[in-house]
């Protein structure tokens, strides 16, 4: 155990000379880049505290040299908190004053930070790498998924069946608004320059290298600096702007890289020579700013707001991108003649303004490609601007428009020309639209029915008495959603999800709002209505609900218009934190398996819409897996999820990831339908029912034990950061729904499951599934279902993930926060029964000892996760005992929020699983 004297400083030669002090071991072993770039981060970081103050250098070390210590010993087996260097943390922590535990916090925050764009920068690396050693004579690109999904699918079902499941391929993520992401905007932005700056840094020398240095030094000091809570919660509108960074960073310009590199392999030496055989189908969605189940600051006129903000966004990307194609099209007449479509698409824009074509009326004689796209540039920026005469009135004439210049360009000869660039911005235009994402709107079935009494009590009008505020600004969304749709077509805004759909009768009231809302019937907008199945109960009775539904009119009239179309979504956060996680997932994929028989029997085009989180108690881990894993017909080519908050940048803020993580959940889509793959799951499921049925029943009753012990909510709001939590301004939403209820039942999921990963216990993800094992006692036929059924595969594999992320020790310290007995035991009982049977399931010794990069990744994290864990637990306990004995002033009392909420920052960055 290390002494006083022996505490690091900053003079201290081992850590001059590597800028790293102490290493765990596993540090020691990382791959030489990644080793590079962390190295210099926390060089870096080091030199930023010592300018800022000597004196927090010497505790960051001290601590951090502690917290490693006590790390090695924890995974050496030794829990005890009072012999290792997690007590001389835990010392020295709890004597700093206020703000220098809050500096503390911040530079162990940063740290993680640094850590994940190290890590990040690592696995684009290891993918380049992996793709230069790649032969372009193999039949698939092992690194592009996508291809060797479609190869296999060849060799099954044959080239026809293969390109008949191809052009069914859709990839539908929805972006949410789900306040998961911990981190505020400003150092997002800060976190991306470092990125790329660190991305440069190795390949640089000289003053080049120097002026980098330079910079990073700048931009890590200015993240430590930068406080990592916000000011302000966001507005709904405020939130639109985490799509509108995505889409410029990422997405506009990835997603046909995406389509082209499938084409590429596929088509070999005639790839930009023939028409493409990728089709479009990536079809990004969006919750944010009109889902407003329990979220009063979501009202029509946010959503109107908030749909312009998209569309004038991506109309603007598509004028800049078809100028950019456009200027280059500099083919003369004599060597690329226009079609005669062509020049009638010239003349018709002639005849539609002189004033639009007289700028590219000077090179329309010899340039008339060049001429028609920048005269489509320019309507495209009428069209933002809204001018009936010269705008595109939708996106489907725009892209008619293209293709006419595709075909004349290919017909002229110019293949390379029409399969190119303007192949791409065709793909742009395919899959945002006019509309860039495709919002969905969301609201509770009790809000329906109280809108429709109050109708039925005061008179459409309020003939009888006034209406409601709340029935107004139903009846306005319904309003808001017509005006949407007409002004950015129907895809913009046609869906909508009723949370906690009951029975039949919650789609036919919003049917009937839809009527009510206008006074003419030909303004009454199409609406597609979709049921949410969430909790236990609703999903066991799903199928019943959904055979009513398709006797409702209105269903059958959309199901008459779209080919028999037909999306359901089903909850997996409520469905949780109602049952379990273990029941929820078995009672998720026998909703699954049953829908989509049902949907088969009626001859029913069906889409789940899977509505995830980014942890596992919230359906999270890889989603890729997630689909193969999925019962047979529940795909069907399609897969929709919702992607919130740390997910959203996870997967798609770096350009390589993104389209890694894309080809990737795409090939798994295509490869579900696979005769192997569904004749697998199928037998599986049947092969492995009757254990799954006693783990399901053994799991449930232990889980309900837990929630249903008296006092159990406000014990959990004591021992948990949940109160702190709800503080955090990362997102517009409120914690609870607010329809009246006062206990966990109200308390949204992601909070639960947010509180519990802060706690370092992880409840949500586990809690029951130790005592299930136990109770069916057969390990044999435990390991053979890991082995062979994916389900049970995958389930095992997150919560393996979701363990390896807990710590005893610390779970301990957060439980003391209480005098309670009974419910610690319970919880630490239940945590050391998982951990046992999970790792005999998965034949490690230690959590994640297999996943080789993955465990080591935890581990490493794991000293520095602690010391910003022993913050928050100790400023908690500080915080709950003196505001009881009202011994803070109002001055003091924040100081301790603003400190805890530092921590759940950095926690949630070194977890990097928040809600």
């Amino acid at each position: 155990m290390a002494k006083d004297e022996q505490q690091i400083v900053p003079a201290d030669a081992s850590i001059v000379e590597t800028g790293t002090g102490r290493k765990a071991p596993e540090e020691h072993d990382l791959p030489e880049n990644l080793k590079y770039d962390m190295d210099l981060c926390l060089k870096i970081l080091r030199d930023v505290l010592n300018e800022y103050d000597p004196k927090l250098l010497t505790t960051f070390d001290t601590v951090r040299k502690y917290a490693v210590e006590a790390s090695d010993e924890h995974f050496g087996g030794n829990t005890n908190t009072d012999e290792d260097g997690l007590a001389e943390a835990v010392k020295i922590i709890d004597e700093m004053n206020l703000h220098d535990a809050q500096l503390l916090a911040r530079a162990f925050a940063t740290h993680f930070h640094l850590a994940n764009l190290s890590e990040e920068n690592y696995r684009v690396s290891v993918l380049r790498e992996r793709e230069s050693e790649v032969d372009d004579i193999n039949a698939v690109d092992p690194v592009n998924e996508l291809t060797v999904a479609y190869h296999k699918l060849i060799n099954e079902m044959g080239p026809a069946k293969a390109k008949e499941l191809l052009d069914r391929l859709e990839f539908h993520p929805v972006f949410t608004a789900h306040p998961t992401e911990a981190r505020r905007k400003a150092v997002e932005g800060k976190i991306r320059r470092i990125s790329e700056l660190l991305e440069q840094h190795n390949k640089l020398g000289g003053s080049d290298k120097k002026e980098n240095s330079r910079r990073l030094y700048n931009e890590i000091d200015a993240l430590f600096r930068t406080s990592p809570i916000a000011l302000k919660k966001p507005t709904p509108v405020e939130e639109a702007d985490t799509i509108l960074d995505i889409f410029d960073s990422t997405l506009f310009h990835t997603i046909p890289q995406v389509y082209r590199r499938f084409d590429d392999w596929l088509l070999g030496d005639k790839a930009g020579l023939e028409p493409p055989v990728c089709p479009a189908f990536f079809h990004p969605g969006s919750w944010i700013g009109s889902d407003r189940d329990g979220n009063p600051n979501v009202t029509a006129k946010v959503s109107r707001q908030v749909a312009r903000k998209f569309s004038d966004h991506v109309v603007s990307a598509l004028e800049e991108a078809t100028r950019t194609v456009g200027r280059n099209l500099t083919m003369e007449a004599g060597t690329t003649p226009a079609s005669t479509e062509l020049k009638d698409l010239w003349n018709h824009q002639k005849e539609m303004s002189e004033r639009l074509t007289e700028k590219a009326a000077l090179i329309s004689s010899k340039e008339l490609h060049r001429a028609v796209m920048l005269v489509m540039a320019d309507r495209l920026h009428y069209t933002v601007v809204r001018d009936a005469d010269l705008m595109y009135h939708s996106c489907e004439d725009f892209i008619a428009d293209l293709k006419t210049v595709q075909r004349s360009l290919a017909a002229a000869g110019a293949k390379r020309s029409a399969y190119g660039p303007l192949q791409d911005l065709i793909w742009q235009a395919e899959t945002f639209g006019f509309h860039m994402v495709e919002m969905e709107f969301r609201q509770h079935s009790v809000v329906h029915s109280r809108a429709l009494e109050d109708i039925r009590e005061h008179g459409l009008h309020g003939e009888r008495g006034e209406l409601q505020p709340m029935t107004h600004e139903v009846l306005d969304t319904f309003r808001a959603l017509g005006s949407i749709q007409k002004r950015n077509g129907m895809k913009a805004a046609r869906r909508y999800i009723i949370s906690f759909t009951k029975s039949a009768q919650n789609i036919k009231d919003v049917y009937e709002l839809n009527r009510l809302a206008f006074a003419h019937p030909e303004d009454v907008p199409t609406i597609d209505v979709i049921p949410l199945f969430e909790q236990l109960e609703d999903l066991q009775n799903s199928v019943n609900v959904l055979e009513e539904m398709i006797k409702i009119p209105e269903v059958q009239a959309r199901l008459k218009a779209t080919g028999g179309k037909l999306e359901v979504m089903l909850g997996y956060s409520d469905s949780s934190k109602d049952a379990g996680p273990t029941s929820a997932t078995l009672a998720l994929h026998s909703a699954q398996e049953r829908i989509a028989k049902w949907a088969e029997s009626h001859d029913i085009d069906l889409t789940l819409f899977h509505g995830r989180g980014g942890a596992v108690g919230r359906g999270g881990g890889p989603a890729n897996r997630a689909v193969l894993a999925q019962p047979v017909g529940s795909v069907k080519c399609r897969f929709k999820l919702t992607e919130q908050g740390e997910v959203i940048f996870a997967r798609y803020g770096n350009p390589t990831l993104a389209i890694r993580h894309v080809e990737s959940v795409a090939a798994a889509t295509l490869l579900q339908s696979a005769p192997s793959v569904e004749k697998r799951n199928t037998d599986m499921t049947e092969k492995y029912a009757d254990m799954a049925s006693k783990l399901d029943e053994a799991a449930h009753e232990r889980f309900l034990d837990l929630l249903n012990t008296d006092g159990f909510a406000p014990w959990f709001s004591t021992v948990t950061p949940l109160t702190e939590i709800g503080l955090l301004p990362i997102g517009s939403r409120p914690a609870k729904r607010g329809l009246g209820a006062k206990s966990l039942d109200d308390l949204r999921t992601i909070p639960w499951i947010f509180s519990w990963a802060q706690a370092r216990i992880n409840l949500a993800a586990w809690y029951g599934l130790g005592t299930a094992c136990e109770k069916f006692g057969d390990l044999a036929t435990l390991r053979k279902a890991y082995e062979e059924w994916p389900l049970f595969s995958t389930f095992i594999d997150n919560i393996e993930m979701s363990i390896a992320k807990t710590d005893e020790r610390i779970a301990r310290m957060y439980l003391d926060l209480d005098d309670r007995e009974d419910l610690p035991e319970k919880v630490l009982t239940e945590m050391k029964l998982t951990r046992k049977w999970v790792l005999a399931i998965v034949g490690d010794k230690w959590p994640l000892q297999h996943r080789h990069v993955l465990g080591r990744a935890v581990r490493i994290r794991s000293p520095y996760v602690d010391v910003l864990s022993l913050t928050q637990v100790l400023a908690l306990k500080s915080l709950r005992k003196k505001v009881d004995k009202e011994e803070l002033s109002h001055g003091k009392r924040e100081g301790y929020t603003y400190l805890i909420l530092c921590t759940v920052s950095g926690v949630a960055a070194g977890l990097q699983n928040t809600g």
